[in-house]
């Protein structure tokens, strides 16, 4: 966990590994477009918490803040991107709070693993977002993550998550078999020096739909370049709905 701590924080400080922006995610932005063409502002108002379980610099969470008026809990393991989130959040965090002190703001940011507890209510959020964060824990601890998802979801609530898609990915099945990690399913990044895990759409059904309901699975591209070789990692985007 150290290791990743400090992967991480360095990426937040220095980028060499990650795509730092401060706009929202264009994935989210295509979930949030559906959700409003099927339920319009149900979901999306100013009742309702999100919850970003790795939340980086806190763009996604800002803006369903801004866009929606939503409430919004974030977790990073990140110290640096926890810092860069409450600076970015700064405006959100005290400009629309009733009473500056001794109130909570609109939006939370804390360094927290999502490998442990969740410390929210039942029920208390109406979406969660889990984007290429909890591919890096083991199935044990991904199916204790589901389960706190579930306990702090409302019915009905929603999860949108995405991570990487093994079908059809070059450099996934290499890094699989050239760097094998603890589980099946599992390699060790060679630039993190940490495992990952990479999904197939038959476990992503077997993981998740006992408890939600599918409504989209999206694939990206398949990258393949000219030469037919693979020059970007694939993933999936799923919009998931609490049974």
């Amino acid at each position: 966990m150290a290791k990743k701590k400090n992967f991480w924080d360095t990426q937040y400080k220095k980028p060499t590994h990650l795509a730092l922006s401060d706009e929202p995610a264009e994935d989210l932005l295509k979930f949030t477009r559906w959700i409003e063409r099927n339920y319009g502002k149900k979901f999306l108002n100013v009742t309702a918490q999100a919850l970003d379980l790795g939340c980086g610099n806190g763009r996604n969470l800002m803006y369903l803040s801004q866009q929606y008026g939503m409430r919004g809990v974030g977790y990073d393991i990140s110290e640096t991107a926890i810092t860069q989130a409450k600076a970015a959040a700064g405006d959100l965090i005290y400009q629309v709070t009733t009473k500056k002190n001794g109130h909570q703001g609109l939006l939370q940011c804390e360094v927290r693993s999502i490998a442990e507890p969740l410390p929210l209510p039942d029920a208390s959020a109406t979406l969660v977002l889990d984007m290429m964060s909890s591919h890096v824990l083991l199935r044990k601890e991904r199916e204790f993550l589901r389960s706190e998802i579930l306990r702090t979801l409302r019915p009905n609530g929603w999860l949108f998550f995405k991570s990487f898609l093994l079908e059809e990915d070059q450099n996934a099945a290499r890094m699989l078999r050239e760097f094998p990690g603890p589980e099946q399913g599992m390699y060790i990044h060679p630039e993190i020096g940490a495992a990952e895990y990479v999904w197939t759409e038959s476990a992503l059904r077997n993981f998740f739909e006992p408890y939600f309901v599918i409504h989209k699975i999206e694939k990206s591209h398949k990258h393949i370049n000219k030469r037919g070789e693979a020059w970007k990692r694939r993933t999936t985007s799923v919009y998931l709905e609490k049974r």
